[in-house]
């Protein structure tokens, strides 16, 4: 690193359940930005091909408790947005069940201000924007970039990818997906279990349940030639519109 981050103390330990990208990145984030150290990886037992990662255990959740008890450890599920969020819900539940509080975490570079309420569980990547009034309730995902409008209400177990504008006054449901560079204009509402495609724009209400599909971009086969001709009319057109 150019400019190396200096750790902050550790007073609390974490448990991440899973082992995939996710995990990997959220191992990270809590490590060099958060008071947590990350003691142990854990998944179901049929999908346990490792005993080490990161160079701590991996262990099977059903045995998790015997050797991290409930209230010695915290727990974070590193899970995306399979079936609709539902996956991890599940899993929250099944460690909230056992006894386990939940890990949330807040970048330090994310800009969060100070009356925005956030539920459980949530992790906000760098370089969001959460502006005043904002609501966010338990097991949000905020990947970094986006910009989360004033007023706005963002439901329960939802994935929000990057460079999502979510505008003022905004609310989405229960279960969502909003896609990379969508735009979400005031005063919209996404039902519950929507998923809203990459580069969508949305300027009403959508019912629930709803796939929300962009214009897919036009690909065709390279011309260069031609296609610096074109260019070079259009420079040539804008230099005589000036001149």
């Amino acid at each position: 690193m150019n400019n190396p981050i200096k750790i902050p103390p550790k007073k609390r330990k974490l448990v991440i359940f899973g082992t995939e990208d996710f995990a990997d990145i959220a191992y990270e984030y809590f490590t060099w930005d958060s008071d947590y150290e990350v003691v142990a990886f854990t998944l179901d037992r049929n999908y346990l091909n490792d005993t080490v990662k990161m160079g701590i255990p991996v262990l099977a959740f059903d045995e998790l408790k015997n050797i991290f008890p409930p209230g010695e450890v915290d727990v974070f599920v590193a899970v995306v947005y399979g079936r609709m969020n539902r996956f991890r819900a599940e899993t929250c539940c099944r460690a909230k069940e056992l006894g386990y509080n939940l890990a949330s975490y807040v970048s330090s570079r994310a800009f969060v201000w100070h009356n925005v309420r956030i539920g459980e569980h949530c992790f906000i990547f760098e370089d969001n924007t959460v502006q005043p009034f904002v609501k966010i309730e338990d097991d949000v995902i905020l990947w970094s970039g986006n910009h989360i409008g004033h007023h706005s209400h963002i439901g329960n177990h939802c994935f929000l990818t990057s460079h999502v504008v979510v505008s003022g006054w905004v609310k989405i449901g229960d279960y969502c997906f909003i896609g990379v560079n969508s735009t979400i204009a005031n005063n919209s509402e996404i039902g519950a279990e929507t998923w809203v495609g990459h580069g969508a724009c949305v300027t009403g209400n959508i019912p629930p349940h709803s796939l929300v599909k962009p214009i897919q971009s036009e690909v065709k086969q390279l011309n260069e030639a031609a296609l610096f001709r074109s260019l070079a009319r259009i420079s040539k057109n804008r230099s005589s519109s000036f001149s």
